[in-house]
């Protein structure tokens, strides 16, 4: 789970970890009063769950209100990279001498955590070469090595001891959550040698998610994204006109990203997961046909824990169902395609020898909509 920079910082505070005073709206009425309140310069933020934003002028400054005012509405109806703005986070402008860099993350590959320290920070960081970067797990991190990364970065005095003391708190908080990353950039040094966290992130692992219910306040899932979770599988729901049906992480963001590339756009996408069944596939299509700006169905799946017959029999269902009424285009590979396709046949599946051609076909078939 992706957590917005606002809930992101709500947990770095509960670990000790400084944040700008701020407030979190939904419409200008509620902005201006916390404008108010803070007393301006304030800084206005998009909320999404991506990067990106100061490059995108989704932040922006306000000397007064007037400005504020002006500013408010063009952030909250942004659109970042496809993602709407959520809310609008207001937050007192904090002069500061210095930005930082921090990042810890897992890297599953190597069972051990990653440290990423700099004493650069801000909207340029992919490009800084001076990154200092240290690979630990539980039992070697401590106030030795965070003392070791805050020398490499050419800390000293105070503000040494400071970020320290905040390193540790931050993996901390990645422990006891079970994060996958947690991110301050930028991580800056105020007059007095404190620190305060200017901007955060946090990802957590979906799959240990159930263990802190702490957290559930946080999940952005729509109603139909819950539902269908509750029947096992995963979908996530976006703004375009294709809902892409897949089984693997891996193999629907590929046929995700073959499909953008191609000039299409997902409406959804729903990985159906190694232990899909014909019930669970039905209820998965019963869901998509509920999603109203669906115009067609791209399925692109490999047969192998799950059959491609559990596919079509599940198709065949929906029609029977009367369910589906929207252009199909299908690539089905592995165990049983052969007997999908001729199961399918005499339905409105249009069936493909590689995902490109399925994602052609669809998306000349929309457009003639």
């Amino acid at each position: 789970m992706r957590l917005l920079e606002y809930q992101a910082k709500e947990i770095f505070s509960e670990y000790g970890i400084k944040i700008p005073r701020g407030f979190v709206s939904n419409n200008i009425q509620q902005g201006i009063k916390h404008a108010t309140e803070l007393k301006l310069p304030v800084v206005i933020k998009s909320q999404v769950p991506i990067g990106g934003r100061g490059k995108s002028g989704a932040i922006q400054k306000c000397n007064n209100i007037d400005e504020f005012m002006s500013k408010y509405n063009q952030v909250l109806n942004m659109k970042i990279k496809n993602e709407k703005t959520k809310a609008v986070l207001t937050e007192k402008l904090i002069p500061y001498e210095k930005e930082l860099y921090l990042s810890i993350f897992l890297n599953r590959s190597k069972r051990s955590y990653n440290i990423i320290a700099s004493l650069q920070g801000g909207i340029e960081i992919e490009s800084f070469k001076n990154q200092i970067i240290h690979e630990t797990d539980l039992s070697s991190f401590g106030e030795e090595m965070a003392l070791q990364i805050a020398n490499e970065i050419k800390l000293d005095g105070e503000s040494r001891h400071n970020f320290v003391s905040i390193l540790q708190k931050l993996f901390k908080l990645v422990i006891d959550k079970e994060a996958e990353l947690a991110e301050i950039n930028p991580l800056v040094i105020l007059k007095d040698n404190n620190f305060i966290a200017l901007d955060g992130k946090i990802i957590t692992d979906d799959n240990a998610n159930f263990r802190h219910p702490e957290l559930q306040k946080f999940s952005q899932k729509t109603t139909i994204e819950k539902k269908a979770e509750e029947n096992g599988f995963s979908l996530v729901e976006l703004d375009g006109d294709i809902a892409v049906i897949g089984n693997g992480a891996g193999l629907v963001m590929s046929t995700l990203d073959i499909l953008t590339d191609n000039g299409g756009e997902a409406a959804c996408f729903l990985d159906v997961g190694g232990g899909a069944t014909i019930d669970s596939v039905y209820e998965a299509l019963k869901i998509i046909s509920k999603i109203n700006n669906v115009k067609g169905i791209l399925i692109n799946l490999y047969g192998g824990i799950v059959k491609t017959t559990t596919i079509a029999y599940a198709l065949i269902k929906a029609y029977n169902h009367k369910l589906l009424n929207v252009t199909i285009s299908a690539r089905l590979k592995g165990a049983e395609s052969q007997k999908s396709k001729e199961l399918l046949a005499t339905k409105n599946v249009n069936m493909f020898d590689s995902v490109e051609e399925a994602i052609n076909f669809i998306i000349s078939e929309i457009k003639k909509c």
